[in-house]
């Protein structure tokens, strides 16, 4: 016990002395006092931080959406459709509306006022088929409304009431929107007035393919605002309180909002409604080119240095594209300041300027970025490129139905095929001079024009589905390039 008592005191004594040569030979550092910081001894080793130049983002928990909440809402309304429906819808969409008779049904939807002299922009598939258009304001009163006009391809209407001095949304730029950017949502959705939701933006020039509604013009914003049926037609608001989209679609399987909604760029509205105003229809505007949307293989398949963009596999003769010097197999990679990754992009920025306009055009050709000045023109104008070049191609030449089949089949829409190009229709289906197009991707079509714009729309796809009446009574459809 002794011997161990001593080696302890002996351990004990040799720590010491170790200690304290140790703070006579190196230098001290000092410690952090646990009241005040550093002690009185400054000489402190430290890592340093680093800080970078970017613009400085505000926090969620900063942004203050209650002023621009509060304007918004008092300029978005409640939009009621008074509208007759089939009892059968199948039978209406081969016979005609009068064929089984209807009953009155009322849908609802949002608008939002534009001007202080009661102009409304919504959705048109919010007002489509309507008798009767209702619009309540946020202070409950109640008006009726009149449909100035309305653009199918991308499922904009524009309603007017009068109801003296209302407040109401200016447009903003939606090319300067950012992804991650704070954004509201404003509408009406299952008929509960003044629904203000927040979100961020999470893409922009999505394309859903949004057949049902009928538009074919399709560049979305996309944004994790809680959008659900109702909203239809409100609007999409920055943190600056300016109308940047107008809320239109949400993906869901369910029919309601499971993280992804979708709105019309305030540039496309603005100028459809512009258009409508100014000409009574909208002003196409058009390049005069054929395309395939790039990617790893295609790029690969056309000897391309870039996965992304748009590339032109056909000029058309006469065309802005061609007067311009634009070439087959170059990419377009810009239009102005806007990227174009993907066709949406490209379609998204055609859809906001009209004939006449004048856009630069970056292109990569032969691996080198090359610019052009380029005059948009107009999309079906014969003297640009060749009007109906498509259909004629796709199908043959085409005149709207008779009088006759009209009253036969109690129809109010199709075109009749007067001159077969496709043979393969003949060999293949059995179609002939004389059967009718009803349909293009269960698209009801009413003029050449659009027949020509929806095959152009659906050129990408492997084949195009269109519904034949044939002469004798029957239906089927037949795939288009198959």
């Amino acid at each position: 016990m002794r011997n161990t008592f001593q080696l302890l005191l002996a351990s004990v004594l040799g720590g010491m002395f170790t200690l304290g040569c140790y703070f006579l030979i190196f230098p001290q550092k000092e410690m952090l006092d646990d009241n005040n910081g550093l002690s009185s001894n400054k000489n402190v080793d430290v890592i340093p931080a680093v800080y970078s130049n970017l613009p400085r983002a505000e926090a969620a928990e900063e942004t203050d959406f209650t002023v621009i909440a509060e304007s918004s809402v008092n300029a978005v309304v409640h939009v009621k459709n008074v509208s007759i429906a089939p009892t059968n819808p199948l039978m209406e969409f081969f016979y005609g509306s009068s064929a089984q008779g209807g009953q009155m049904i009322v849908g609802t939807g949002s608008g939002v006022i534009i001007s202080p002299d009661g102009y409304i922009i919504t959705n048109n598939h919010v007002i489509n088929g309507a008798k009767k258009v209702e619009v309540t304001l946020n202070n409950k009163k109640t008006y009726d409304a009149e449909i100035v006009g309305v653009d199918k391809t991308t499922d904009i209407a524009l309603l007017k009431i009068n109801a003296g001095e209302l407040p109401s949304l200016g447009f903003g730029d939606s090319d300067n929107l950012k992804v991650g950017e704070w954004v509201l949502a404003v509408g009406n959705p299952y008929n509960l007035t003044s629904t203000v939701t927040a979100g961020i933006v999470s893409a922009k020039a999505r394309d859903i393919r949004m057949n049902g509604n009928n538009s074919q013009i399709e560049s979305f914003i996309q944004t994790d605002a809680a959008v659900n049926p109702g909203n239809s037609g409100g609007a999409l608001v920055n943190v600056r309180g300016e109308l940047i989209g107008i809320n239109t679609a949400i993906s869901s399987q369910t029919g309601s909002y499971v993280g992804y909604s979708f709105a019309v760029p305030s540039n496309i509205a603005k100028k459809v409604i512009e258009d409508i105003l100014e000409f009574g229809n909208v002003q196409r505007a058009y390049l005069g080119i054929n395309y395939d949307e790039l990617d790893s293989e295609k790029a690969e398949k056309y000897g391309v240095s870039t996965s992304q963009g748009v590339i032109i596999t056909r000029v058309a003769d006469k065309g802005a594209a061609s007067e311009a010097g634009l070439k087959d197999n170059d990419v377009i990679v810009k239009m102005d300041n806007v990227k174009i990754n993907k066709f949406a992009d490209l379609q998204g920025f055609l859809g906001s300027k009209r004939p006449g306009d004048k856009v630069k055009v970056t292109v990569l050709r032969d691996n080198q970025n090359k610019q052009v000045d380029l005059v948009l023109k107009n999309q079906f104008g014969k003297e640009s490129f060749g009007a109906n070049d498509f259909s004629k191609s796709l199908i043959g030449d085409l005149k709207p139905l008779s009088s006759k089949n009209a009253q036969k089949f109690d129809l109010d829409y199709g075109m009749e095929i007067t001159s077969l190009n496709n043979k393969t229709l003949y060999s293949k289906y059995g179609i002939e001079n004389g059967d009718m197009i009803l349909a293009i991707e269960d698209q009801k079509i009413q003029s050449e024009e659009e027949v020509e714009e929806l095959l152009r729309y659906y050129q990408s796809k492997e084949y195009i589905n269109v519904l034949i009446l044939k002469q004798n009574g029957t239906y089927g459809y037949v795939r288009l390039r198959e």
